[in-house]
């Protein structure tokens, strides 16, 4: 999911995009912390107030960076989720989705996951988290049919990936294992594993 890139020095017909691609570059150098919102204004080329224009402060410049990193994901995972018909292997491929995304996509991940964004203060954050849940919820509903087990394997499944991804992110898996390669396939059979433990 990149953000639309536009040549140096054309941004001012584009204020909002050259800010949040600033932004991004910013974050996957430092992470989600490591800026400020004027660093934001000069690798954009733009005065220090010309965010106010679209952003009250950073966090709203992150929260919009964190809602493409949602539509993203969903858009991402949705793709995943036609390619099968088995709900097991529709959730092997969205655990694969996902640590593809933390792995292609790292700042929009950090962002999405790690800047501590208030989604009370920005509440279309928590519309769109909800709304990866309620396309993944019909596929563990169809192999746990009790609610509240379909939410506990959905959570399982995406706990299991958001680990995986960060142990590869951080080298925390020894040698061979730690390719990308190695922890899709460790999340895909991770996410079989659990969906078994609710067909038997």
């Amino acid at each position: 999911m990149a953000v639309k890139r536009r040549p140096t020095g054309t941004h001012h017909g584009d204020l909002r995009n050259a800010l949040e691609e600033a932004a991004l570059a910013l974050v996957g150098e430092r992470g989600p912390h490591g800026f400020t919102l004027a660093e934001a204004c000069r690798r954009a080329g733009v005065s220090v107030s010309a965010p106010y224009k679209h952003f009250a402060d950073r966090e709203a410049l992150l929260a919009a960076l964190a809602l493409k990193g949602y539509q993203e994901q969903r858009r991402r995972y949705r793709a995943a989720l036609a390619e099968h018909t088995s709900p097991a292997e529709q959730l092997a491929a969205f655990a694969v989705a996902y640590v593809r995304f933390a792995a292609e996509e790292r700042a929009l991940f950090d962002i999405t996951f790690l800047a501590g964004l208030d989604k009370s203060r920005h509440p279309e954050l928590a519309r769109a988290g909800s709304a990866l849940y309620d396309d993944l919820m019909p596929v563990t509903g169809a192999i746990a049919p009790d609610p509240d087990e379909a939410f506990a394997l959905l959570v399982q499944v995406a706990a299991a990936a958001h680990g995986l991804a960060l142990f590869q992110q951080q080298d925390m898996l020894p040698g061979a294992w730690n390719t990308r390669a190695s922890v899709e396939e460790q999340a895909a059979r991770t996410a079989r594993a659990l969906a078994g433990r609710h067909t038997r």
